[in-house]
């Protein structure tokens, strides 16, 4: 039993080929896993770059709508104050007529 032992210690030509074997899958396995990981990295910037773009445009459309916004504020007040100022020119029409109407009754014209 001894000598057996002793001779499965001793490499033979099929036990250098399988370990050979073994080594080329391996690094065959690990060259895999390198263009795997580079694959990745690769993806990982392209997508860093579109989430980029995607927040550069949301901010562009932000600030669109902040300067539509903005306009249309601007457009209303101007609005509202011409509407004020027609309102008021109507009222101060209103109390002249009236104040002269008064005037004409006192004097008796």
């Amino acid at each position: 039993m001894l000598a057996k032992f002793k001779m499965s210690l001793v490499e033979g030509p099929a036990a250098i080929g399988k370990r050979q074997q073994r080594q080329a899958m391996a690094a065959a396995r690990a060259e895999r896993a390198v263009q795997r990981e580079q694959i990745r990295q690769r993806q990982e910037l392209e997508f860093a770059k579109q989430a980029e773009i995607a927040a550069q445009a949301a901010a562009n459309a932000a600030q669109a709508a902040a300067d539509k916004a903005s306009r249309e504020a601007a457009e209303q007040a101007e609005l509202n104050a011409q509407l004020e100022a027609e309102q008021k020119a109507a009222r101060d029409a209103r109390y002249a007529a009236r104040k002269a109407a008064k005037k004409q009754r006192r004097r008796g014209y």
